[in-house]
C-alpha cells in the first residue's frame, strides 16, 4: 500500500505539473493579456501605453521563465522601470520584492490580485474556508440521506417503496442546481419568508436563516446521485448466494441487512461519495454566485471576469490538487473496505 500511495503521489505531482503550465499558457495568451492591460489602466489608452504597461509589470518576460518564476523553481528577477532604468516593484500593492529572489507556489506566495489588489493567499484561502462551511453542511446533509434512501430502495427491490425513492432521486439528479435554487428561493424566502434568498451575512455568521437554501440547492441534487448508486449497490448484494444461505438459516431480513449487506452494500458508494468533493468544488460557483456567498466559486468568478491572472492560477492550482487527492483517497479507502482489491 505505501509503494502504491507513493506511485500516486508521483504521477500527482507530474499532473499537476503538467495541468499547471496548460492553465498557466491559456490565461496567459496575447487577448487576456491586452484585456489586463486595459482594465488596470483605461478603455481608450494607446497600444503603446497598454504595451508598456504589460513591459513594466514583468508580463513580456520569456513564457518558460515566468512559469518557473510562478513555480518558484527560477528566481525572479527585479522589474526595470523603462522610464527610470531602476528596479521597481511588479505591484505595489503586494509589496513585491525589487531585489532577485526566489518567491514563487514553492515558497508560498502565490502572487497578487490584479481585482482586489491584495496578495493571491488572502483572498483565496478565506474564500477556501468559507466554502469549506458550506460544503461541510452539504455533506452532513447529503451523505446520510441518500443512503438511507438508497438502503431502504434496494433492500426489496420492485416494491412500491423502491419506486416511489427511485423516482424521487431521478427527478432530484435530472434538476441542476440553478433551476432547483430558484425554486427553492421563491417558495421559502419570497412566498413563505421562512429562509433568507441570500447568504451573504453567512460569512460572518451562520445560522439556519441565511444557510440553509445554499445547503438545499447543493445536497439535492447529489442525494438522488448517492440515493441511486446505493440502491444499485444494495440490489446487487441482496441478490448474492450469502445473503440467501444467511436467510435459510433463520436470520431476521434486518438482521441480515444490517450484518452481512450494509458493509458490502456501501463500498460502492464510498467512492462515489469522495467524487462529491469536486462536484461541491464546481458546483459552488453556480449557487455561490446566485446567494451571494463570498467563497471560492464567487472568488472564482470576480477573477475570470476580469482578468485576474495570479487569482486564477490559484484557483486552479486549488482545483487541480482537490480532485488528485480527493481521488487518491478514494482508491486507497476502496483498496481498505474491499479485500479483494486489496490483496490484489
Amino acid at each position: 500500500m505505501l509503494s502504491f500511495v507513493v506511485r500516486r503521489l508521483g504521477t500527482m505531482a507530474l499532473t499537476m505539473l503538467c495541468l499547471t503550465l496548460v492553465v498557466f499558457f491559456l490565461v496567459n495568451l496575447e487577448p487576456n493579456l491586452k484585456k489586463l492591460a486595459i482594465s488596470q489602466t483605461e478603455m481608450h489608452t494607446s497600444a503603446e501605453q497598454l504595451e508598456s504597461w504589460l513591459v513594466k509589470h514583468g508580463y513580456r518576460q520569456n513564457f518558460f521563465a515566468r512559469y518557473g518564476q510562478w513555480l518558484g523553481v527560477l528566481p525572479k528577477e527585479p522589474i526595470i522601470d523603462p522610464a527610470t532604468g531602476k528596479a521597481s516593484q511588479r505591484f505595489t500593492f503586494c509589496n513585491d520584492p525589487v531585489e532577485r529572489t526566489y518567491s514563487g507556489i514553492l515558497q508560498g506566495d502565490f502572487g497578487c490580485s490584479t481585482k482586489f489588489k491584495a496578495t493571491v493567499s488572502s483572498k483565496l484561502f478565506p474564500a477556501l474556508g468559507a466554502t469549506g462551511i458550506l460544503m461541510f453542511w452539504v455533506l452532513a446533509t447529503m451523505v446520510p440521506i441518500s443512503l438511507v434512501i438508497g438502503i431502504l430502495a434496494g433492500m426489496r427491490e420492485g416494491s412500491r417503496t423502491d419506486r416511489t425513492l427511485s423516482a424521487a432521486s431521478i427527478a432530484t439528479t435530472a434538476t441542476p442546481e440553478y433551476v432547483s435554487g430558484v425554486i427553492f428561493t421563491v417558495i421559502f424566502a419570497s412566498w413563505l419568508g421562512w429562509l433568507n434568498g441570500s447568504a451573504a451575512s453567512a460569512s460572518q455568521g451562520v445560522s439556519f436563516y441565511n444557510f440553509t437554501l445554499p445547503v438545499m440547492t447543493l445536497a439535492i441534487y447529489g442525494i438522488g446521485y448517492i440515493a441511486r448508486m446505493t440502491r444499485a449497490s444494495m440490489v446487487e448484494v441482496m441478490t448474492q448466494q450469502y445473503i440467501r444461505t444467511a436467510r435459510l438459516k433463520g436470520l431476521s431480513f434486518g438482521g441480515v441487512v444490517v450484518k452481512h449487506a450494509l458493509r458490502n452494500a456501501l463500498i460502492a458508494p464510498f467512492t462515489v461519495i469522495m467524487l462529491q468533493f469536486p462536484w461541491l468544488l464546481t458546483g459552488v460557483v453556480i449557487v455561490e454566485v446566485m446567494f451571494r456567498y463570498q467563497g471560492f466559486g464567487y472568488t472564482l468568478v470576480e477573477a475570470a471576469g476580469n482578468n485576474d491572472i495570479d487569482l486564477l492560477l490559484g484557483c486552479s492550482l486549488v482545483s487541480v490538487f482537490i480532485v488528485l487527492i480527493t481521488q487518491l483517497i478514494s482508491d486507497v479507502g476502496y483498496a481498505y473496505l474491499n479485500p479483494r482489491i486489496r490483496v490484489q
